[in-house]
């Protein structure tokens, strides 16, 4: 009986502190500093009371649905570099395999390497199978968390992100 007993309270332990890790909305999002495909390094402190952030974790580089996510992004760019945000598509892909996948789908937006998974872990997209889960964060001039959107539709990422920040009431450059 108290080999039962402990196996309930460790298993409501491990779902406690999974619980707890969760990113909600107005929590202070984690910094990180990843490098790019654009070959610079970026933090999220480094934005920090100029622009929002959006970071569009998806799972692997090269898989289809990754593909037409950043075909999204890379063709319908513009609709984000006309607000007031930084944004990012993320993986733990490596470095050169994001880099090679950044050059085929011609994007035009840093892709964020996190090989480590320790952002990923941060920011709970992490799935069990080790690869993040299909999320984008959306994130304040003032590094909080405004939005987790878990519901993406790849082929409209772009147009769905552009009406998310404005929604979030993101501005326009040039208009605050």
């Amino acid at each position: 009986m108290s080999a039962l007993k402990n196996l309930t309270m460790l298993v409501t332990s491990v779902l406690i502190s999974n619980f707890a890790l969760t990113l909600e909305i107005g929590d202070q999002a984690p910094d990180f500093e990843l490098q790019a495909t654009d070959g610079n390094t970026y933090t999220l402190s480094q934005f920090h009371d100029k622009e929002a952030v959006v970071i569009a974790w998806y799972p692997r580089a090269f898989t289809s649905g990754c593909t037409i996510e950043c075909k999204s992004l890379a063709q319908n760019g513009h609709l984000l570099r006309d607000l007031e945000v930084a944004y990012f598509m993320a993986s733990v892909d490596d470095l050169d395999t994001n880099t090679e996948f950044a050059e085929e789908n011609d994007a035009d937006f840093p892709l964020l390497s996190d090989p480590s998974k320790k952002t990923a872990e941060a920011y709970d997209v992490l799935a069990f199978y080790g690869v993040p889960k299909r999320h984008t964060v959306y994130i304040g001039k003032d590094g909080k968390v405004l939005f987790v959107d878990k519901q993406i539709n790849a082929a409209t990422s772009a147009e769905d992100i552009a009406q998310t920040l404005k929604l979030l009431g993101i501005p326009s450059r040039g208009s605050s």
